[in-house]
């Protein structure tokens, strides 16, 4: 068969062609009988000619492998599904480009959230386009309804986002055409299951789906700017939208009343935008004068769709997943309830967003990106806490169950990303850490519960209410300890506790708009930087090489603004044709330097930055002169503080090697930064070194500088440098040609940063700090090469000081201190003694003004000021009072030890705490007039304060409380 004559989808197009569909007249899309076509016979006539047509572009390509043929199952499966996605655009001269990080360079959004953001700058003109047209398998996270996980058949945290994008290259015509294509015969959807939705006033759009497609006006939907009218923000590209809809349900008929968002029936599974416009600051839309083409599909969804399952967590990409969760709950999900079924959904889903989440970088934390996967593993935990799940799959209650769900995980990736087997070991071990040192905290959130349900019902006992759990509570213990509101009503209504559910409705609906205003817009503004961009070219690096050249001024800034000409005295930022200056990148600062203007003028550069895709910008003051655009510069880069960063960035290479080879090669880089003072390097480890540990890197690493080993440099295909075992650095992107450098033996990572020729350049290296900055991450400081001398000396003169004072040899240095330490200590001890012994003194004069409260007990009282008297000395006293005025006695004590500092302290003996009457409790609000808090158990309790001119009427009041209580209690 002729390639001209073979089905588009199938044809070895060397180039695509602008569109064309070589099927039979009887097939063409506006013929009644291609309308007519059933999904089984698309699916058949598909699967028998498949073989055969990919034999005939193998044999074209000059392969000799013959194709074999897929089954049903194997046709659909969420890989097949994928794969014949990317395949069907690469055949159009699509470009296919892997998923970038779910952690995305962009400032405006927390995580990757839509396939089209990679794209973004490009979209914007501010980086030029690399291919005209490119199609991609996206990994993406979207938290903003969470809530909905599990409860509907299409939401989801972690989803794959099929697309395909056109950069000025093909625009609405070819964009419908083949979606229509794909929808129909690549992946045989029935045409009469098909709707199609068009923005109200594109009739562009629905003409080519009604005349050149052929889809039947009733089943074409026109829908409001709300539904169909894609914008970035409030000004910036934007454009209409078509929606390509499926119908479960073609028998309901197809009357104008039909809802394209009734999920029952219909789901939306590709998004076409025709991004055509710019909206400008009044509102108004003024043509693109690049139109692009930015679409996707729900691989979830399609799977959905060609695996007959009634919803996507039950297609093989979840359910896999869900059936391991089932099997640790010991339940059926066939046999499940909806209840039960939901909760095995939203573990299913979650794990793939954490999994993918971790292998990114991104480790459970307080804040950002940490607190997002730090709330969906405590969303896992709790909810499988609701099915019963405890402890690991062998029995240890202790254990935990994540990292077992964790490993299906993995074990569906590998058409995802083939690199995430290569993480199993920390992405577990974070796992595990993370979801034992929750259950402790959901523990605390049960005790928690108890206290306020007893409060609840001491309240209402008094007031002869109703008792009831504010909304606040309920969500406190929600949002903060992670424990289910389910099991907060369960056990409140046990307890014949309601819950105020409106109130928790409302901080449930609060945290959620914060959620979406946060993450869940990809913010495009069409900005003067891309009108720069016409204008400048990419500026070249030579830095390599030299660190001095002639250039040319391209552009000059002042305050964010171009302009002609800057005079002495100004910030300027300076645009050249090409620099030796390395901007900032890879965590390697900006070089330093001078640009020269002939003998006319001088711009002293303090920073390099890059911008608007790969335009350096040279930041700095004019110290003399007047500067031009057009004018030619000399521009020298400070050779000595580029020296520092070399020697400081291949240290940084030495470093992580050195951390693999000591603590494990499953550590990974989390951040760093080259300065030219010192080196600073964020790795994934989840406990602080040990001092040998860090010895021991130190001396591997100043064993390689010793080796004079002569450092690699290359530019090769980033596929190549992977499969040699070249690192990849944290948050940078690669394009297909990466820069290798390697220290035979040692180190090998992708890296376009300055590094020094040989190892020996380093001179010495010493680690200055070891520490954790967020939950799995911790953090090294050190120093090399100038740097590292400069640290040395500092620290010696420090000794020779301290030799000095002390009157002794650097070696006797330890011992003396140590001498002193225990001096001092023994010191203290008999400060501390003596205070205490004043302090019962005092307490022995205090015990003649106690008072009795009560008639049937005669309970004795003590509510004094004590001066200055430190925290343990009034603890001492308040002991004496209690062993010397006997039982029942109670005694509140307070001082003020110094400047801004209450110390209070109160002790109950065992006949008041009977009563019901505790010290931990009672303390906690006097302290709170102090400015302060505290606690302790119910017989002793201590607090604190800052305001002391407070003090003495909290202890009135104090005495109030206390007089009244027990007259109740004793009377």
């Amino acid at each position: 068969m002729e390639a001209s004559k073979l089905p588009c989808s199938f044809a070895p197009f060397p180039s695509r062609p602008k569109c064309h569909f070589p099927i039979s007249p009887a097939r063409a899309p506006g013929h009644a009988a291609f309308r007519n076509y059933k999904h089984s016979s698309l699916i058949s006539r598909n699967k028998s000619a498949r073989g055969a047509i990919q034999n005939a572009a193998a044999a074209a390509a000059g392969l000799t492998t013959p194709v074999q043929a897929l089954t049903e199952e194997e046709e659909t499966s969420g890989n097949s599904i994928r794969r014949r996605f990317l395949e069907f655009y690469s055949a159009r001269g699509h470009k296919i480009l892997p998923s970038s990080s779910l952690v995305p360079d962009d400032p405006t959004v927390l995580l990757t959230i839509a396939g089209m953001l990679q794209f973004k700058p490009v979209f914007l003109g501010k980086v030029a386009r690399q291919v005209p047209s490119a199609t991609t398998s996206q990994r993406c996270v979207r938290t903003n309804d969470i809530e909905n996980v599990g409860r509907t058949s299409r939401h989801h945290t972690f989803f794959e986002m099929l697309g395909n994008f056109s950069f000025g290259d093909y625009f609405k015509k070819e964009a419908i055409k083949w979606a229509w294509e794909l929808s129909t015969v690549e992946y045989g959807l029935p045409a009469d299951n098909l709707w199609i939705s068009v923005y109200e006033d594109d009739e562009e759009t629905y003409a080519i789906w009604h005349d050149e497609i052929g889809v039947p006006a009733d089943r074409i939907k026109k829908m409001g700017e709300e539904d169909n009218f894609w914008t970035s923000g409030a000004t910036g590209p934007c454009g209409p939208c078509s929606e390509i809809y499926y119908d479960f349900h073609p028998e309901r008929g197809q009357h104008s009343a039909v809802d394209l968002n009734d999920d029952t029936r219909f789901i939306e599974f590709y998004n076409l935008v025709f991004m055509q416009f710019n909206k400008k600051d009044d509102g108004s839309l003024e043509p693109l004068k690049q139109k692009n083409i930015d679409t996707g599909m729900g691989l979830e969804r399609m799977a959905r769709i060609l695996q007959k399952v009634p919803n996507n967590y039950e297609t093989d990409l979840i359910f896999p997943i869900i059936e391991k969760v089932s099997e640790l709950a010991n339940v059926s999900y066939a046999r499940a309830d909806d209840s039960t079924k939901t909760k095995l959904k939203v573990i299913g889903d979650h794990m793939r967003a954490i999994v993918y989440l971790i292998s990114d970088g991104v480790f459970p934390s307080n804040v950002g990106r940490g607190y997002v996967v730090r709330r969906l593993i405590r969303r896992a935990v709790r909810t499988g806490r609701l099915i019963d799940i405890r402890g690991d799959e062998n029995g240890n209650l202790e254990g935990a169950f994540l990292p077992i769900v964790a490993e299906k995980v993995i074990d569906l990736s590998s058409e995802i990303d083939p690199d995430l087997k290569s993480r199993k070991s920390r992405i577990l071990e974070e796992l595990k850490r993370e979801e034992l040192r929750f259950v402790v905290t959901l523990e605390r959130g049960e005790k928690l519960l108890d206290e306020m349900l007893d409060d609840a019902l001491g309240k209402a006992k008094v007031n002869n209410a109703d008792p009831f759990l504010s909304g606040k509570d309920a969500f406190l213990l929600y949002d903060t300890y992670g424990f289910p509101v389910e099991i907060t009503m369960e056990v409140a209504d046990e307890r014949g506790v309601s819950i105020d559910m409106s109130c928790f409705d409302i901080e449930m609906e609060n945290q959620r708009r914060q959620s979406q205003a946060a993450h869940n817009t990809v913010k495009l503004t069409v900005e003067n930087g891309s009108e720069l961009t016409e204008n400048i070219p990419d500026t070249e690096f030579i830095g390599y090489d030299t660190l001095y050249s002639k250039a040319v001024i391209k552009g000059l800034l002042l305050s964010g603004k171009p302009v002609v000409e800057v005079s002495q005295g100004n910030e300027v930022e300076v645009l050249l044709d090409r620099t030796p200056f390395y901007a900032e990148s890879g965590g390697q600062i900006g070089d330093r330097g001078v640009l020269k203007v002939n003998d006319t003028a001088v711009i002293e550069i303090a920073d390099v930055q890059k911008s608007l895709g790969n335009i350096f910008v040279h930041k700095g003051v004019i110290k003399e002169g007047i500067v031009a655009v057009g004018r030619e510069v000399e521009a020298a880069v400070d050779a000595k503080l580029r020296q520092r960063a070399k020697v400081h960035h291949t240290a940084t290479h030495l470093l992580q090697a050195a951390l693999k080879k000591v603590i494990g090669q499953e550590t990974s880089q989390a951040g760093s930064l080259v300065a030219f003072e010192r080196l600073r390097f964020d790795f994934n480890f989840h406990r602080q070194l040990l001092d040998h540990e860090l010895t021991k890197i130190e001396d591997l690493i100043n064993e390689w500088i010793g080796d004079a080993t002569a450092l690699q440099t290359k530019v090769m295909p980033i596929a190549d440098a992977k499969s040699a075992g070249a690192i990849a650095m944290f948050g940078e992107k690669y394009g297909e040609e990466v820069r290798v450098v390697n220290v035979p033996g040692v180190s090998m990572e992708l890296c376009g940063g300055t590094h020094v020729s040989n190892t020996s350049e380093i001179r010495g290296f010493m680690i200055i700090s070891e520490q954790g900055i967020s939950s799995g991450v911790r953090r090294i400081e050190a120093v090399a090469g100038d740097a590292f001398i400069e640290y040395v000396s500092e620290r010696d003169n420090y000794m020779k000081q301290l030799c000095s004072t002390l009157k002794v040899k650097a070696e006797e240095v330890p011992a003396r201190v140590g001498a002193i330490m225990e001096e001092l200590r023994m010191v203290k001890t008999e400060v501390s003694a003596a205070r205490a012994k004043t302090a019962v003194y005092k307490a022995s004069v205090l015990a003649n003004k106690a008072f009795h409260v009560g008639t049937t007990t005669q309970i004795r009282v003590v509510v004094e000021l004590m001066d200055d008297t430190d925290a343990d000395s009034l603890k001492c006293a308040a002991e004496h009072l209690v062993d010397v005025l006997q039982d029942p006695a109670a005694i509140i004590l307070g001082s003020f030890p110094g400047e801004d500092k209450v110390s209070l302290v109160a002790a109950f003996s065992p006949s008041v705490v009977s009563m019901g009457i505790q010290a931990g409790k009672f303390i906690g609000p006097i302290a709170k007039m102090c400015g302060g808090g505290g606690g302790g158990r119910p017989n002793f309790a201590q607090a604190g304060g800052r305001k002391p001119e407070n003090l003495s009427s909290a202890l009135e009041k104090a005495k109030t409380d206390l007089v009244s209580v027990l007259s109740k209690k004793a009377s």
